[in-house]
């Protein structure tokens, strides 16, 4: 893994979203070096049960989307902002909630953490093996009578699935700081019901 291509990265920004957001991306500090994720608790209204990166809406008191990742992080799992520890910013990505989202990457120690049982069923920690490794990855074509066409990454790791917005997070990070790249196949192709 090299971080230093993560930390020159040029991210691009999304500015015509009704709201803000901003997540961390948490390489984790250890032997085998991993990342963080949080799986979000069943009763949340928006995304409920799937992995995800730290973080949330920006509000008025956060000085810049840093720190709302930064705030972020400490409500949900407990880190300390002294134990952050900046690396760079990846590209804005818009959802279908007509969000912004700007991930930020940073150093977190490898400890314990104390997920907030309001937002937060488990702290995941997953290998960057597993993550790189082309047999836990699949792609799905899923085309949408509103939203149209969109390729939707899946990466199972250890009985955990990461797809969705973390999924398209997670492709460049590894793209940027492990070179990796989608394996060489073609998606499935998955009609959406439009009440879905």
């Amino acid at each position: 893994m090299d971080l230093s291509r993560v930390a020159a990265h040029r991210p691009q920004r999304i500015t015509d979203e009704d709201r803000d957001a901003a997540v961390l991306v948490p390489v984790v500090e250890r032997e085998e070096t991993a990342l963080l994720f949080t799986m979000r608790a069943d009763h949340l209204g928006e995304h409920p049960g799937q992995m995800s990166f730290p973080g949330g809406s920006r509000e008025p008191s956060d000085a810049d989307l840093w720190d709302t990742a930064a705030r972020e992080a400490h409500e949900e799992i407990g880190l300390r902002h002294e134990e952050l520890s900046f690396v760079g910013q990846l590209d804005d990505i818009s959802t279908v909630t007509s969000y912004s989202v700007t991930p930020f990457v940073g150093r977190v120690p490898d400890r314990e953490y104390e997920p907030d049982e309001r937002e937060v069923d488990e702290v995941v920690v997953l290998p960057l093996s597993g993550l790189t490794d082309p047999t836990n990855y699949e792609l799905e074509k899923r085309s949408h009578p509103s939203y149209g066409e969109a390729l939707v990454h899946f990466f199972h790791v250890n009985d955990y699935t990461v797809w969705g917005a973390t999924g398209r997070i997670l492709v460049q990070f590894l793209e940027l700081a492990c070179g990796w790249t989608p394996p060489d196949r073609d998606p499935d192709v998955v009609e959406m019901d439009p009440d879905g």
